[in-house]
């Protein structure tokens, strides 16, 4: 949610850069004009803000959100121009500055244009890029990943079955210009590793008869502090936002083409320059340009809202470029990530952090990005009933521990013959070598096991994490029932040390407990075993710390869709769920973060009378990184089965020998919209 401190704090920042901008921002809390545009914001922004924000708004949060839009605006491109007029609001302020470097922002601003995809299931563009030498445009390493991959010491563009994704930039694409200037992307030159800074370099073919654009200079230096810069990219509209008529209504719809937004350098570091300048998702590998020296200051690559943005110093993208150009192929780090959080060198006082929250989300562009947040939403799931967009519930104070380890022995756990005889399917075996010795091993009358048995579900555990590597469920749609919700609780059959408790987990920002097996999954039987299953679900064993919204509704209802499509005599599916545990996730408070979550859902299809499994990828990379979303950006997404083995190190047996995507295994994923999209044959 916007909080009033966090906002003037923004504004704070922006008239303490520049006296003369100050003073204009000063004259609109007093112009008549911005008041009455102020008061009509007000009763269309109260009801879409949770109780408690009104008293904020009464203080002048319209106000000072068409305060900010002034000071950091996002301006259209025609010609290659900056026009200096927004929805009538303008800054003197800017005109004068961009007036004066005009012509080199006409050359400039030629040079950046939107990476188009040809062949792509999902995307016809995926963020920006610019020309940093002779026929190589350079953008962010997320960007390049959504239609190229490593293949062994090269790169190459992904295939869709037999066709490939091919790639192109266009130089054009303005808001009033329906004309094209296009070029073809032959070659992926380099994708830098995870660990480096967020760069690609691509190799633009040249036409015949048509020159390209000049390139944009390097700066050599790692960035001057408080310099006026422009990020020259293309923000897209965030397809997150439940309300898109009110977004349309109060701030416009210009999206997807070239735009300008001033601002200036915040903080710089070796390996990071901070910028307060207006960005949204498709920014990704914008030019950050140095207005004064008329050369790129940087690459953008992420941002937070109002507290910085973030790209990679023009000085570290001439330094891979160079190595590129002397055909370095092995991909080397250019720097490792600190620890803890970098913090610029020179750094000027910025708004405190916005925590990620319990609740619904509005990213709103006036131009620049607003995020309000406004309760807990409601998603429709497969069913047609309404869910939380997340699997998170309130926390207790407490934990309630189920006694003994004895409490336990009746429990039988995952069942491998639950789809019948004819058709078992074990447990996923770890097969990662590194990963088996992580395996937690518990006794159980006198012999070590690994498998933690619960009412219809076991978990297998990893040692250093102190999360599950899996838990697989039996379902049986016919025999479920519902049961509330109970607390929280530790299993006494493994050390507690060996399970997160709340370490990481507690009010925003922190973590929710995201169920890996879903509560409603296991509650199925008899009334004891249904009740079993409700309380066995709630063991912190059986989950892993989520952020905000998951984009959820295809996510949740994945298990109710293949029990309409199983056979109906038996209604029964069964599922794995796990989290994919790299080496490099990220630590927040002491804890490990896995950045995505997989599912595998086998069932015998009701059409086919075969067994059938497919697999399912979901990402909350875009809500615990500092990169911006990748333009029209993952959602959950159908997935090979034979590629979450790669991603798990783990073993599915002959899963993905059913797996109607087990041609595609070198193909991307298959983003899902909803559920009907899902290929079962």
């Amino acid at each position: 949610m916007i909080k009033p401190n966090q906002l003037h704090k923004a504004v704070a920042q922006i008239e303490e850069l520049d006296p003369e901008l100050a003073e204009e921002l000063r004259g609109i809390r007093e112009s008549s004009r911005y008041l009455e545009e102020a008061d009509k914001l007000r009763p269309i922004l109260r009801p879409a803000v949770e109780e408690g924000i009104e008293e904020a708004m009464d203080a002048g949060l319209e106000l000072e959100t068409i305060v900010l839009r002034v000071g950091r605006p996002v301006l259209t491109i025609d010609a290659s121009k900056p026009l200096l007029e927004i929805n009538e609001v303008e800054s003197r302020f800017w005109e004068q500055k961009l007036e004066n470097v005009q012509d080199m922002l006409v050359s400039t601003i030629s040079a950046v244009g939107r990476i188009e995809l040809q062949n792509h299931p999902n995307y016809e563009w995926v963020g920006t890029g610019w020309l940093v030498a002779e026929n190589i445009v350079v953008t962010n390493r997320h960007v390049a990943k959504v239609f190229g991959r490593r293949n062994g010491q090269g790169f190459v563009f992904r295939q869709l079955l037999d066709t490939p994704v091919t790639s192109a930039i266009d130089f054009l694409k303005e808001q009033h210009n329906p004309a094209k200037f296009e070029f073809e992307l032959i070659k992926i030159m380099h994708i830098e590793d995870d660990q480096g800074p967020d760069i690609a370099f691509l190799e633009v073919r040249p036409v015949s008869g048509t020159r390209l654009p000049s390139p944009v200079r390097l700066s050599a230096g790692i960035g001057d502090d408080k310099a006026d810069v422009a990020v020259i990219g293309y923000p897209a509209k965030d397809s997150r936002i439940p309300e898109q008529d009110l977004m349309q209504k109060i701030f416009g719809d210009v999206y997807n083409v070239k735009r300008l937004a001033p601002g200036k350098i915040t903080g710089v570091s070796s390996n990071r320059l901070y910028h307060d300048c207006s960005t949204s998702g498709g920014c990704s590998g914008a030019l950050v340009l140095n207005l004064q020296r008329g050369e790129a200051a940087g690459l953008h690559f992420a941002g937070r809202f109002l507290e910085s943005n973030y790209a990679v110093p023009a000085s570290v993208v001439a330094k891979r470029l160079q190595a590129v150009q002397q055909s370095v192929r092995k991909p080397v780090s250019l720097y490792t990530p600190p620890a803890v959080p970098d913090v610029p060198e020179k750094e000027v006082v910025a708004a405190d952090p916005v925590p990620s929250v319990n609740a619904q989300t509005f990213n709103f562009n006036i131009p620049l990005q607003i995020t309000v947040s406004v309760g807990s939403p409601t998603l429709v799931a497969a069913n047609g009933t309404t869910q939380p967009a997340v699997q998170k519930e309130e926390e207790p104070d407490a934990f309630y521990t189920e006694g003994v380890p004895e409490d336990y022995d009746d429990r039988k756990g995952y069942d491998p013959s639950f789809l019948g005889e004819d058709f078992e399917v074990p447990l996923p075996a770890i097969a990662d070598h590194r990963k088996q010795k992580d395996v937690l091993y518990y006794d159980r009358d006198g012999r070590q096991e690994a498998e933690l048995r619960y009412e219809h579900f076991s978990v297998v555990m990893s040692k250093s994490r102190r999360l599950c590597f899996f838990s697989a469920v039996n379902i049986n749609g016919a025999k479920s029932r519902k049961a509330d919700r109970t607390g929280w609780r530790i299993d006494p059959r493994i050390p507690g040390q060996s399970q997160i408790l709340k370490e990481c987990y507690g009010n925003p920002p922190k973590f929710s407990r995201g169920h890996m097996t879903r509560r409603e999954n296991p509650i199925w039987g008899t009334e004891t075993a249904a009740l079993r299953g409700n309380a066995d679900s709630m063991c912190v064993t059986n989950a892993v710390p989520q952020m905000q919204s998951f984009n959820a509704p295809v996510w949740l209802g994945l298990e109710d869709y293949a029990l309409q499509h199983a056979r109906e005599d038996g209604m029964k599916i069964s599922v794995f769920t796990g989290p994919v545990l790299n080496v490099n996730d990220p630590i927040m408070y002491g804890v490990k973060i896995p950045l995505a979550t997989w599912k595998i859902i086998i069932f015998i299809h009701d059409e086919t009378g075969k067994a059938c499994a497919t697999g399912y990828l979901m990402s909350q990379e875009e809500h615990l990184p500092e990169e911006e979303f990748v333009f029209g950006a993952y959602k959950a997404a159908q997935t090979p089965i034979a590629s979450i083995e790669k991603l798990t190190g783990l073993s599915f047996g002959n899963l993905s020998s059913i797996d109607p995507l087990r041609e595609q295994e070198e193909s991307l994923a298959m983003s899902l919209e909803n559920v009907s999209q899902i290929r079962f044959l």
